[in-house]
């Protein structure tokens, strides 16, 4: 039923795979990979964790010391970056050829990722153009499992009032945000512009389009990552 993944001959399961994608997940947020960070993540008990933990140790995919944070190790993480691939060519392919919306196609890749080929995984991305970004504007990994960065990409939080930027990347992407999202039109490769900042919001104008200002709660621009627009030429969304 599974496929042999392409750095290892590891056999994995499928909750395998996951906790190994949401410890590189909750690692690029910069957030302590601990035993309850996992357990509300992933909805499970904090003793499922532990032991799931423990045999991912056994099997040298993460190591944690005690009272400490879990990281994966280099094996672990090349699993993680690949089912991140996976997931995101995906979405990408959900959207572009399918026809599924931006709402949908997180769920959907959810169910397929642990099960497609390294066959399906090239002609998908080749028939894609070999995407940097899915949907979401997360980045997709190349099939060397590397990550791509961009040292230019900041949170929405970080301007200021009077600065332009393009939304590069959208965070969260629960059912319910996307949809606010999409109804705000607040998606990768939308211009905006801050007209105002307060303590808890931020009030907006978005490029072409004739409406009231929004306002969005300021927990939620950091959320939405952006480049401003003087480093907006040439980049590839």
């Amino acid at each position: 039923m599974k496929k042999t993944n392409r750095q290892s001959t590891l056999q994995l399961s499928t909750s395998q795979e996951d906790y190994l994608k949401e410890i590189f997940l909750l690692s690029e947020r910069g957030e302590p990979v601990t035993t309850l960070a996992l357990a509300q993540k992933i909805g499970v008990k904090s003793a499922s964790v532990t032991d799931m933990i423990k045999k991912l140790m056994e099997l040298g995919l993460v190591q944690r010391k005690p009272y400490q944070a879990i990281y994966l190790t280099e094996a672990g993480n090349r699993v993680a970056l690949e089912i991140l691939r996976h997931h995101r060519l995906l979405e990408t392919f959900l959207a572009e050829k399918l026809g599924y919306r931006l709402d949908e196609v997180h769920g959907e890749a959810e169910q397929l990722e642990h099960v497609i080929s390294e066959q399906f995984e090239k002609a998908i991305a080749r028939m894609l153009g070999h995407p940097r970004r899915d949907p979401h504007g997360d980045p997709i990994p190349t099939f060397n499992l590397v990550m791509p960065t961009d040292t230019t990409e900041r949170t929405l939080y970080s301007l200021k009032k009077g600065d332009r930027a393009q939304i590069t990347r959208i965070m969260l992407q629960d059912r319910q945000s996307l949809k606010h999202f999409k109804t705000l039109n607040l998606l990768p490769g939308t211009i905006i512009t801050v007209l105002d900042k307060f303590e808890d919001c931020m009030q907006l104008s978005i490029l072409g389009q004739e409406q009231k200002p929004i306002k969005i709660p300021l927990s939620i621009s950091e959320e939405i990552m952006i480049v401003p627009s003087s480093l907006i030429s040439g980049k590839t969304q």
